[in-house]
């Protein structure tokens, strides 16, 4: 998550929040080190944002600070809802989490739909005990142009060791895939993430080919609805 991003995101969580929120707190929300959280905070109290507290009690914003609203009409509402509750079967925590606060705001400004619910079907939870890689990391990596390590197990359960080079996170509702160029196999595959049993980011980089690979990956599956395939 780029540090702008974060920024957005510690002023949401303070602003929605009830009592003190600690820096832990916020690094395990966000997925980065706490000392990362105490200088975004520095950084957004510097900036004149209205937050309180200090490290070892936690922090909160005061009162009245808000950021410009959005307003949506009725069916606006129920295709947000509904893409929203979507993401509770991709098995994406981050995502969800960001779901569950977007859900929160709106919410705030317009009345609850009850009638409104979605089947918690689908894939599984990001759970590394139970070879469910972290779907955070694979974007992060995506972001950073980053090589992977992936031990992967196939569907008759043969374990192999795989370099790559991460281009994209497609979201099926049965499950979630990694694309990615497979230095092994010298070309594109798609990994299941409930498959990888295995991560290890590289000390290897593909600066400035990312967009090159994803363009071609495109091209070659045809994957063109940038919403169902989600690439950093």
């Amino acid at each position: 998550m780029r540090k702008t991003s974060r920024l957005f995101e510690i002023i949401q969580i303070l602003r929605a929040a009830k009592k003190p929120v600690t820096a832990e707190q916020l690094a395990t929300d966000l997925e980065v080190a706490a000392r990362t959280i105490y200088r975004d905070i520095a950084t957004l109290q510097a900036m004149r944002t209205p937050i309180e507290g200090e490290s070892g009690i936690g922090y909160i914003m005061r009162q009245g600070y808000d950021l410009p609203p959005l307003n949506f009409d009725a069916e606006e509402v129920v295709a947000l809802r509904v893409g929203l509750s979507m993401l509770a079967r991709t098995g994406d925590a981050a995502l969800q989490r960001a779901a569950e606060r977007i859900c929160h705001k709106i919410d705030d400004l317009h009345e609850e739909a009850d009638w409104l619910q979605v089947a918690p079907w689908g894939a599984a939870l990001d759970d590394p005990a139970k070879g469910c890689v972290s779907k955070a990391m694979l974007r992060e990596a995506i972001t950073a142009e980053r090589k992977l390590e992936l031990t992967y197990r196939d569907p008759q359960d043969r374990e192999t060791v795989r370099k790559v080079r991460p281009v994209g996170v497609v979201y099926h509702l049965e499950c979630v895939m990694l694309a990615a160029w497979c230095e092994l196999r010298g070309g594109f595959r798609h990994f299941r993430t409930d498959r990888i049993w295995a991560c290890e980011p590289l000390e290897e980089y593909f600066t400035g080919e990312g967009a090159t690979l994803r363009k071609l990956w495109l091209q070659q599956t045809g994957f063109l609805d940038p919403v169902a395939s989600v690439a950093g």
